[in-house]
């Protein structure tokens, strides 16, 4: 499981087994018990969450959105894309 980055006590990061064939791009984030997943393509927005208020959602998309070259690089580096 690659972290990616982490924010706030946040961890932001992929499976190694994304699915077969391979989920567009996304990125899960966890702290604690609250965990969401956040598609980046083909338009980001909240894929599913638990334990986490919408304000949080909010803040933590909008980082995800702001790292996605980031987060793009890692994907594609531990996928071979």
């Amino acid at each position: 499981m690659p972290v990616v980055f982490r924010h706030k006590g946040y961890r932001f990061f992929f499976f190694s087994n994304e699915g077969d064939p391979r989920e567009p791009l996304h990125i899960h984030v966890r702290r604690g018990r609250a965990v969401a997943k956040f598609w980046l393509e083909p338009i980001p927005q909240i894929a599913e969450s638990y334990g986490l208020a919408a304000h949080e959602l909010r803040e933590l998309l909008d980082v995800a959105v702001d790292h996605t070259a980031e987060i793009e690089r890692y994907w594609n580096e531990h996928f071979g894309s």
